[in-house]
């Protein structure tokens, strides 16, 4: 049988097969997908085949077979550098939650974000949540970021889960689609999910007063079939978001911005440190490159983590 994967607790999974009936499945023997050192070898999202397990209870099942996968999104996993979790397979687009203060969201953060949608080609979104909370030079730094990834090709939406800004224009986007929304623990996942479609009712939780972060309420990555078409795949906040197997010599070509420029460097395999005439740190010293950007290039190729953010206008 055919079926798709809802949802992952580690051991077991939730499948739906194609006569919509879902089945509580778990692996056969242990799978290797393309070499991946992976946490979960089967994701939220996932195709797979199936048997009814006979030695099961009703409505078990065992997964034989995951079929090939249009893409997935990836991290290295929190506690075992060395290996990685799928955070969900065969997505559609792919909606990044952004919060300036409670929680904030890191520019290093939305671009390696970024970069993972570009390098396995899934459409990326950025949802700026929480806008019916900012003062005016809050919302002027909103502002400036939308406009800052606009102007390099992303679509950008100021959101209220609260009020309800801009949700019909989200839920537009979604339709007959597989998005996954992810962001850091607090930026109001479950709580657009659920101004989305109300009947979902997820979990949600208030901001730590201390720390100005979010309470995980989202334990597994999970999907919901949505009454206007699609799915909907609602994922655990994430703190870090450590890049997975992306050769330096291609970093660039994941940011859209640099990829434009790079057949005008002098060396074709320009990696936009120190050499001369590079196109890349031309448009930067012009400004038509953001600093910002630039830097989370470097903290990237460096091998850094996404500790910290410096503001879009402290440009030097």
């Amino acid at each position: 049988m055919k079926g798709l994967v809802y949802k992952s607790t580690g051991s077991w999974y939730s499948v739906k097969a194609e006569n919509g009936t879902f089945y509580s499945c778990r692996l056969k023997g242990r799978f290797r997908i393309g070499g991946i050192k992976s946490t979960n070898p089967v994701a939220v999202g996932d195709r797979v085949i199936f048997e009814i397990d006979k030695k099961g209870a009703e409505g078990e099942g065992v997964i034989t077979t995951i079929e090939p996968r249009e893409n997935y999104i990836i991290r290295k996993s929190v506690n075992l550098s060395k290996q990685t979790h799928i955070i969900a397979a065969n997505i559609d687009t792919a909606f990044l939650l952004v919060t300036l203060n409670n929680p904030p969201t890191f520019t290093s953060f939305i671009d390696r974000f970024l970069v993972t949608a570009e390098a396995y080609h899934i459409q990326a979104v950025i949802l700026f949540n929480k806008v019916d909370t900012y003062n005016d030079d809050e919302l002027l730094e909103i502002k400036l970021l939308a406009a800052l990834y606009r102007k390099i090709g992303y679509e950008c939406i100021g959101i209220s889960a609260v009020t309800g800004k801009n949700v019909e224009k989200v839920k537009a986007l979604m339709q007959d689609k597989v998005s996954m929304f992810s962001g850091h623990s607090g930026t109001g996942k479950s709580t657009l999910v659920n101004a989305i479609e109300p009947g979902l009712d997820l979990k949600t939780s208030k901001i730590s007063d201390q720390h100005l972060q979010g309470q995980h309420t989202t334990t597994f990555a999970e999907m919901f079939d949505l009454s206007f078409g699609g799915q909907i795949i609602d994922t655990p906040g994430i703190k870090g978001f450590g890049l997975v197997d992306v050769e330096k010599e291609e970093l660039a070509d994941y940011f859209p911005e640099f990829f434009a420029l790079k057949g005008n460097c002098k060396f074709n395999n320009c990696l936009h440190l120190e050499e001369p005439q590079c196109a890349v740190k031309e448009a930067l010293e012009d400004e038509e490159i953001a600093w910002s950007r630039y830097r989370s290039y470097l903290q990237i190729l460096e091998g850094e983590e996404d500790h910290f953010r410096k503001d879009i206008y402290d440009e030097k």
